[in-house]
């Protein structure tokens, strides 16, 4: 699991994750840098080989997946020299990063992660990013607190915060 933390959103954030979380990432890494790329880049020879690029579809599409594939490689490379290997944070019933969030939501109660949907593929519950209009909101409350945020549509959104703890995962 992922847990992003720190700083305001100018500042790079520090990525907290599980050694598990760090291990995934980093083999996802090393594969995408040695074979990932040297498939694409076979893919993309073949294609070229067979003429006219204009048209070769083959191509462009190696192309645009070459592309994809050099995204992915900077992203994880930069959350992985942020990442702070260790456990989730104190159970404090403070919201941050990490926390397991039970919340009444405009009226409807809801149950979410505080932390990033990168190491959060299997988990059974919603992911909310400390930097969403939610996860903003509800940063540094406690149990009983009542906040709210503005939704995308301008609407203000209330929640009362119910329990915070860390997640177990």
């Amino acid at each position: 699991m992922i847990f992003v933390g720190g700083g305001n959103v100018a500042e790079t954030a520090t990525t907290w994750l599980t050694e598990e979380a760090y291990n995934r990432l980093k083999a996802e890494l090393e594969h995408l840098t040695g074979p990932g790329r040297a498939e694409i880049t076979e893919r993309i020879e073949a294609a070229r080989a067979e003429g006219d690029l204009k048209e070769n579809g083959g191509y462009h599409a190696a192309r645009e997946e070459q592309g994809k594939l050099e995204g992915r490689i900077v992203q994880l490379t930069e959350l992985l020299r942020n990442a702070h290997v260790g456990e989730a944070p104190a159970d404090d019933g403070i919201v941050e990063a990490g926390m397991v969030v039970t919340a009444t939501i405009a009226g409807e109660k809801e149950v979410f992660l505080l932390g990033s949907r990168e190491g959060a593929r299997d988990v059974d519950v919603e992911v909310f990013s400390e930097r969403s209009p939610l996860g903003a909101a509800v940063v540094g409350h406690k149990a009983g607190d009542k906040v709210s945020y503005e939704a995308p549509n301008g609407k203000s959104i209330s929640v009362e915060i119910l329990e915070v703890k860390p997640f177990t995962g």
